[in-house]
């Protein structure tokens, strides 16, 4: 699990299992999230989600911080499907069914706009990459360096994302990277908008 990464590469720089180098100097920041798998681990331990949910949500009101939206919205989720069975209540499939195709049209338009959101500027790190028309954007924190790769190439008619680095004071950003693993770790006590440059993938030896 992460936590025990985040012990192990305290100390060390290599994958636990086959010892290949992660980074020589920041292996921790080189670790993605396997979202599918954390979809299992929820659905085979149960309450596991709540659990979680509530502690993060008490850790932000000890710190006296607003909850992240995401962690608001998955709290509330979980608190009305547990309420609702125990106080017996009981509906027809029709209703439940109607009930559930509401609520994925209702998700489904949300564009991740409940999620906690981040801004950004874009600027061009190289004359041979045109500039964005509009630059600033705003959008959810756990969108990732990928997206943003993957967004840039669509508005430059690039031939593939993949020819683009992303950077933070001149660090070339991981794909792997939400923007607030960015935020937390790159600019911190900074101003907002994040300042992220981009420039043609230079190939490194």
């Amino acid at each position: 699990c992460r936590s025990c990464l985040v012990k192990y590469l305290e100390e060390n720089n290599t994958c636990p299992t086959c010892r290949i180098v992660i980074h020589q100097s920041h292996p921790l920041q080189y670790i993605g999230h396997d979202r599918t798998m954390q979809d299992i681990v929820y659905k085979l331990v149960p309450g596991l989600q709540e659990a979680e949910m509530k502690k993060q949500r008490e850790f932000y009101h000890k710190l006296g911080m607003e909850v992240p939206g995401d962690i608001k919205g998955e709290t509330c989720s979980a608190k009305q499907h547990l309420d609702s069975h125990r106080n017996g209540e009981t509906k027809a499939d029709e209703n439940t069914n109607k009930e559930t195709s509401e609520e994925k049209q209702e998700e489904d338009n949300d564009y991740h706009r409940s999620d906690e959101q981040v801004s950004i500027c874009l600027e061009c790190n190289s004359s041979k990459l045109r500039g964005l028309k509009r630059k600033w954007i705003r959008c959810s924190a756990q969108a990732t360096v990928l997206h943003l790769k993957k967004f840039i190439a669509k508005k430059l008619n690039l031939s593939s994302f993949n020819e683009l680095d992303i950077l933070c004071n001149e660090e070339i950003l991981g794909k792997d990277h939400t923007l607030k693993f960015v935020v937390v770790t790159r600019w911190r006590f900074k101003k907002a908008p994040l300042l992220l440059h981009y420039r043609p993938k230079m190939d490194l030896l």
